[in-house]
């Protein structure tokens, strides 16, 4: 599946950027996605993208489930969820899990970086239910420099803390206001950034 967004400018944002988001489900390597911007007006557009996928084990609940996330720093936030700070190291704080660690009652919605990567180039996050075995993962390809990571604190109760969404983004929360890792894409230049999914599930389920 492709969807294409029309280029035209909005206020806040009079820029002319020309999106394509490319879905498609491998057999054999699960979901891709391939997001891809092009500017299509006159002037240098300032840009950063991120998508906002939940991943779950089919547990009750993340607490018992064991996280795995390769990112040697986590960025700050005051009481509004706004960055405070530069990035600070993982080392010595709930949001380590650079080792696989069960997530318990850490609450999480903080945007995380320093990944590090496999051979291909992507950074790995990956959720395993305790008991079954079943794992789903997501990869992150080279541009995604964060995650954001969220275990629905805030949500209804219904919702709350029944996934964990591990969203890739190219810049931090804010970027827009403080240029970290933003992009400027000068007129007819286009990017692509590509992420995934993949799951395991154990023989029988």
């Amino acid at each position: 599946m492709l969807l294409r967004s029309a280029p035209h400018g909005y206020q806040g944002y009079p820029f002319c950027l020309e999106i394509e988001a490319g879905y498609r489900l491998h057999p054999d390597r699960g979901l891709h996605v391939a997001i891809t911007a092009r500017n299509r007006g006159s002037h240098a557009a300032p840009y950063g993208t991120g998508s906002h996928p939940y991943l779950t084990v089919r547990t009750p609940s993340v607490d018992g489930c064991e996280l795995s996330l390769p990112a040697a720093s986590w960025l700050p936030i005051d009481d509004r969820g706004i960055p405070s700070g530069p990035p600070a190291p993982v080392e010595g704080t709930p949001y380590d899990f650079r080792r696989p660690h069960t997530i318990g009652s850490t609450r999480l919605d903080h945007a995380l970086t320093g990944l590090e990567r496999d051979g291909d180039g992507r950074a790995w996050a990956h959720l395993t239910a305790g008991g079954s075995g079943a794992r789903v993962s997501l990869w992150a390809g080279e541009g995604y420099r964060w995650l954001q990571v969220f275990t629905g604190d805030p949500l209804e109760p219904e919702r709350r803390r029944k996934a964990l969404a591990v969203e890739p983004m190219t810049c931090p929360p804010n970027a827009f206001a403080t240029g970290d890792d933003l992009l400027v894409l000068q007129p007819g230049e286009a990017v692509t950034h590509t992420w995934g999914i993949e799951a395991w599930l154990p023989v029988g389920c």
